[in-house]
């Protein structure tokens, strides 16, 4: 079972444009995810998905720094993205992860990537199925059939969403969500806003330059109300916004 991780990464975000190359504690966003991905040991490749945007040369470039494989396509349709970027580097299934999660938990990647190789036929698992993690903490894998199905049949926002078909128009496909505790499903630490990066940042201040496991980050902002506040506002864009 060979798992390809992916990880979707432009400069054109909407809300926080340039997010994913934000300074974190001398690291870049990107360089936080790619550390993440490679602590774990769970993936047997990775590929940082751009677009053909001159805007992510810079994109590119830091994928050079950070001695991580490219893949550039279409800006908008990043099921298609994630499909050519497959054919350049082989596997039998995708971890999904996107640029804007610097927070990942090494173990919950780790602990996705052993529960999908565990169950034979499965087609989709995710960690946001039955959510119990923080929004920024999840993980997904799809499997290849799955996956060039849902590049023949979807349509619209599906495709900017790339696994969104797969697991609400299951048909026959064997899907499976993974629920941990505490539940902590309130929480947010995903970057798409200044509020988000504010808390972000207070995380990091706290913790430094490193992976925290998910519960000590739960732990924290239970604790701490004047940082877990700092971005509880904020609304996650509804699934059919690109």
């Amino acid at each position: 079972m060979r798992i390809v991780g992916i990880i979707q990464a432009r400069m054109g975000s909407t809300r926080l444009p340039g997010k994913v190359l934000r300074d974190l504690h001398g690291r870049s966003v990107l360089g936080w995810v790619v550390r993440a991905v490679r602590q774990a040991g769970a993936v047997d490749d990775l590929v940082v998905a751009t677009t053909t945007e001159p805007a992510d040369d810079a994109i590119v470039a830091r994928c050079r720094t950070l001695g991580v494989r490219w893949h550039r396509g279409p800006v908008d349709d990043v099921l298609t993205r994630y499909v050519q970027a497959l054919a350049a580097c082989p596997g039998d299934a995708v971890m999904r992860i996107t640029a804007d999660c610097p927070l990942l938990d090494p173990e919950v990647i780790r602990e996705t990537a052993l529960v999908y190789r565990a169950v034979p036929g499965l087609d989709y698992l995710s960690t946001g199925l039955a959510r119990t993690l923080p929004r920024g903490l999840d993980v997904e894998i799809v499997g290849l059939p799955a996956l060039r199905r849902a590049d023949r049949e979807a349509t619209g926002h599906h495709r900017a969403h790339v696994t969104s078909y797969v697991y609400t128009h299951p048909g026959g496909a064997r899907l499976l969500g993974l629920a941990h505790a505490p539940a902590a499903a309130d929480l947010r630490v995903t970057l798409d806003t200044e509020d988000d990066w504010r808390l972000i940042s207070r995380v990091v201040a706290e913790f430094g330059d490193r992976c925290v496991p998910f519960a000590t980050l739960t732990g924290f902002l239970r604790d701490r109300p004047e940082i877990r506040l700092l971005n509880a506002h904020v609304e996650q864009k509804a699934l059919q916004e690109a």
